[in-house]
């Protein structure tokens, strides 16, 4: 089930609002049951046999939460082994296939396994991980009861996209959080804003880089391979943040307040400003959990590379069990290693080059990143850069069809929001400013609700990028 379905839109999330506010706020833990129940059948719909495994999830991080708290009795050998299970079960469904393939690719003979990758895996997995971390560290307290844990991990508007969320932030709020009708709002507007990204630009621009990249590379135009870059580069951003703009919105409506993952990445002016930016739960997750324990930039230069491929290595294979995205990870890696050591201050001295400079080598990742396998995007970097002829009608088509929804994906990218509040803001002396900073965002939202409806009325094209992660 995903947010911008009819399914869920106009039955799961009415009949569990509708039953969710007829209890008592008082019985919270009644809520929080009717809250898990209704997260564990989201999960479940799509695919009933992997709730089982959503199941074990909960039980192993339950369990090695207990186990690893400071003043436990071999702490550190629960702390492995729950670690190691939670990988374990990552490693087979994620990656088996991935290994099987690559070792009958070099000559070594094995059955591959064809394990199908449950939505979401990397998700939960990695919120399961860093409460056992945490607990372990005495960040966090760990939790007698394991229904505290089951909806924080499958909690489901973050269940399988993300933002990942930290127990520690939202612990305080599974026990004593406060709905209020200011918070219904602000997250049914924050949700229909992140429908619209979802439904109206990044469907719009995804039929564009769809029907570019399935073309053979030999067809392909150098024009009409950029428009096709161009374009995924601006659906994968709408779609993830629109997602996870929802997830936000559908938080508040609950009362939950999940962190920002991202704040407007293509206005960087780096890459390093770019993964400020960019999947910021993420980012921040590896930097905590790997890259510091590592020894961060403690230990030297040499040391700081070597963390910093690892790093990126493994975030590459986070995102993908296929060697496309391990060179993108490692391209990242080379390129933010090359920004901190050799050219990172002349482009703080030159803000226009470094966000000319970070667009361009991000609009390329993306093409490492959606490319069907590392040969393929070497060949459509190819015909990019001239292995080809210049253009054909088309591009010209795709223009005229898709020109309005292109325009206002990049128009989107920017900061409106925030330039225009805080425009208002500093004239809340007057009415009409603080009618249009309470109003405004609101009737916007209505709007694009009317506009969200026809989307999923008129077009059969739905997926989310990240689901595959």
């Amino acid at each position: 089930m995903v947010f911008s379905s009819f399914n869920f839109i106009f039955l799961f999330l009415p009949a569990l609002l509708m039953l969710y506010f007829l209890i008592p706020a008082q019985h919270r833990s009644v809520r929080n049951c009717l809250l898990l129940a209704f997260s564990l059948f989201f999960y479940g719909y799509g695919g009933p046999k992997y709730l089982l495994l959503m199941l074990a999830s909960i039980a192993i991080n339950y369990c090695g939460g207990l186990l690893v708290a400071p003043g436990r009795k071999h702490r550190r050998l629960w702390l492995a082994a729950t670690l190691g299970l939670n990988l374990l079960l990552l490693g087979w469904f994620k990656y088996a296939n991935f290994a099987a393939d690559t070792l009958n690719a070099v000559g070594i003979p094995v059955v591959r396994p064809d394990v199908v990758l449950p939505i979401g895996i990397s998700f939960f997995t990695f919120q399961g991980m860093s409460y056992v971390l945490d607990v372990s560290r005495g960040d966090a307290q760990p939790a007698k009861n394991p229904l505290h844990i089951a909806l924080y991990i499958s909690l489901f508007p973050q269940l399988v996209a993300g933002p990942i969320v930290r127990y520690t932030t939202i612990a305080g709020e599974i026990t004593s959080r406060a709905e209020s009708a200011d918070s219904f709002v602000c997250g049914c507007v924050r949700f229909l804003f992140g429908l619209a990204k979802k439904l109206v630009i990044a469907n719009g621009v995804g039929l564009i880089a769809d029907a570019v990249y399935q073309t053979p590379t030999d067809q392909l135009t150098v024009a009409l391979a950029w428009l096709g870059s161009i374009s995924y580069t601006l659906q994968i951003y709408f779609d993830f943040s629109g997602y996870s703009d929802m997830a936000i919105g559908l938080g508040q409506i609950f009362g939950f307040r999940f962190p920002e993952n991202f704040r407007y990445p293509y206005i960087a002016r780096s890459l390093t400003d770019f993964w400020r930016r960019w999947h910021i739960s993420l980012s921040s997750w590896f930097r905590d959990y790997v890259y510091i324990p590592l020894g961060g930039n403690r230990r030297g230069t040499r040391r700081q590379i070597v963390n910093l491929l690892i790093v990126w290595f493994l975030t590459g294979l986070w995102h993908g069990a296929a060697w496309n995205f391990v060179l993108w990870g490692l391209y990242y890696a080379a390129l933010l290693i090359g920004e901190h050591f050799l050219w990172g201050k002349p482009l703080e001295r030159h803000p226009a080059s470094g966000h000319l400079y970070a667009l361009f080598f991000v609009n390329l990742g993306w093409v490492l990143f959606r490319a069907n396998g590392a040969c393929h995007a070497l060949a459509f970097l190819k015909v990019m850069f001239g292995g080809a002829a210049f253009t054909d009608g088309r591009t010209q088509y795709y223009f005229a069809e898709y020109g309005c929804v292109l325009l206002l994906a990049v128009f989107a990218c920017l900061p409106w929001k925030l330039w225009i509040g805080a425009f208002l803001r500093r004239r809340q002396d007057h009415f009409a400013a603080r009618v249009v900073l309470l109003w405004g965002p609101r009737l916007v939202a209505l709007g694009l609700l009317a506009l969200s409806y026809e989307r999923l009325l008129t077009s059969s094209f739905n997926p989310f990028i990240y689901f595959r992660f």
